[in-house]
């Protein structure tokens, strides 16, 4: 699929006519919701989501001949997630897909029968959206953004690009109680690192700058982004206050690098996308997202943005510049 067309084809919010849609047999063309916290104009999930529309025209579904998709970009506003879940509800879809808790909650206030799928969550089952990752037994099912165990790399990494670290601020969300489990795995190794770890709660911007502010008196410290909506909705401010403090720090996502971050570590996006494209596929033929296991991640990137590395000074080790996915310069 060429870019243009790309971005043509996912730029509008609007529901288009079914008129225009090709018809099989005189039935209409089966229809999806897709409901993103993000603008249309995010790089990345433009990337995402052409994995994934891709991925469906391989199993034979193309928007526009049998199947049409209902795009809402509802960026971080909660309330306008509100808004655009109940619209998507509204269309009678066959299938939603959602990105990430703050979206699949809401959609989940509003049915328990329409199917959802998430390309990318947070903790399904202590968010209370899945009964088990094996038979999730409700309307939604899905791909995890990442194993708790894996947080523990993010201070291994960190250590490995600046060894003289001994001090780590770990950015998390408080709310969530994914936020809580991957502290807890990064607080497990850090005595054998010889790292001392503190808690950062993301509640709001005055309360991150004063925190990051306060750490950064002292030397030897770093950073670590813990996945979670609330880091993404304070991403600019985040990278900015490492940057402004000198500050090395190791995100949960690709697109904290592609920002000027230093160094990212977690789940490969593009293949949970074309992943959850199959699993559209699946409901759309006739199964039920109860009896869809949610997954967790098989791919991860490492992504390292040398131009940030070095105006922080750092030299990055060439054992760590060979193993990894992408290289910013």
């Amino acid at each position: 699929m060429r870019r243009r067309e790309f971005i043509t084809l996912v730029g509008s919010a609007a529901a288009w006519p079914l008129s225009g849609y090709a018809q099989q047999g005189g039935q209409l063309p089966r229809r999806i919701g897709m409901l993103l916290n993000a603008s249309v104009d995010e790089p990345q999930f433009k990337i995402w989501i052409e994995a994934f529309l891709q991925s469906l025209q391989q199993l034979g579904w193309t928007d526009g001949h049998n199947v049409k998709i209902d795009y809402r970009w509802a960026g971080i506003d909660a309330e306008r997630v509100k808004r655009y879940a109940a619209e998507l509800v509204a269309l009678a879809p066959d299938v939603i897909v959602a990105h990430g808790t703050s979206t699949v909650l809401p959609l989940l206030q509003q049915t328990h029968v329409v199917p959802i799928v998430f390309p990318v969550a947070a903790d399904p089952v202590g968010g209370g959206f899945v009964d088990s990752l094996a038979r999730p037994g409700g309307n939604a099912t899905g791909f995890m953004d990442l194993e708790y165990g894996m947080a523990g790399k993010w201070l291994e990494l960190l250590k490995q690009i600046t060894p003289g670290v001994t001090r780590v601020a770990v950015l998390r969300d408080p709310t969530q109680g994914s936020g809580a489990m991957q502290f807890a795995a990064i607080q497990a190794i850090a005595p054998a690192l010889g790292v001392e770890i503190t808690p950062v709660g993301l509640r709001d911007s005055g309360d991150i700058e004063r925190a990051v502010s306060a750490f950064a008196h002292s030397s030897n410290g770093g950073l670590i982004v813990t996945a979670g909506s609330a880091t993404v909705r304070h991403s600019n401010l985040i990278i900015r206050l490492a940057a402004q403090h000198k500050l090395p720090a190791v995100y949960n996502e690709r697109l904290f690098t592609t920002a000027g971050g230093l160094m990212s570590y977690g789940p490969d996006f593009v293949d949970q996308y074309r992943h959850a494209a199959g699993y559209v596929d699946r409901i759309l033929k006739g199964e039920k997202p109860a009896d869809l296991p949610v997954q967790a991640p098989t791919k991860y990137e490492l992504v390292i943005n040398l131009k940030t590395a070095k105006a922080l000074g750092l030299t990055v080790p060439q054992s760590l510049l060979a193993s990894a996915n992408d290289v910013i310069e």
